[in-house]
């Protein structure tokens, strides 16, 4: 089994409009989850969404910032598990942004899966690449309502 998720997305824009999307909670919100994410390295925070008793996910995602490089990289913590403060999913989410001649690569790769993650894995490799391309419809739309009057 697999126990990495590794995606790549070139968005053609520079790496300090990608950057925000990772790091601002009410855009990080559009695209992946409620969450209190502050980019400190230190930094506690919380992604919430509905449970998924199926997958032995009870809805929250316990975080720790590691790693903060403004417009190249950010790393942090992902936990979760069934509740009652059980942890059953410890791996780290790495974001990567290359800049390009004409824009940005914004590389993921979330480590850390054991075969008993395997369901998790499976739904999370498909999820975060539907992520990434939601980053690039919001960042978009964004683009194309601020050229409009």
């Amino acid at each position: 089994m697999q126990t990495s998720i590794q995606h790549k997305i070139f968005f053609s824009l520079p790496p300090n409009i990608v950057w925000e999307y990772l790091t601002k909670a009410e855009l990080i919100e559009q695209w992946l989850m409620k969450n209190d994410f502050k980019p400190v390295v230190g930094y506690d925070f919380k992604f919430t969404t509905r449970a998924l008793p199926n997958f032995n996910f009870d809805g929250v995602v316990y975080c720790k910032v590691l790693e903060v490089t403004p417009f190249k990289k950010l790393v942090y913590s992902w936990k979760g598990g069934p509740g009652n403060n059980k942890i059953t999913l410890d791996s780290i989410v790495e974001w990567t942004l290359h800049e390009k001649d004409n824009g940005t690569e914004l590389e993921l790769n979330h480590t850390g899966f054991r075969e008993a993650d395997r369901n998790m894995f499976a739904l999370m490799n498909t999820g975060w690449l539907k992520n990434m391309q939601k980053i690039n419809e919001l960042i978009n739309t964004a683009k194309h309502g601020t050229n409009n009057p």
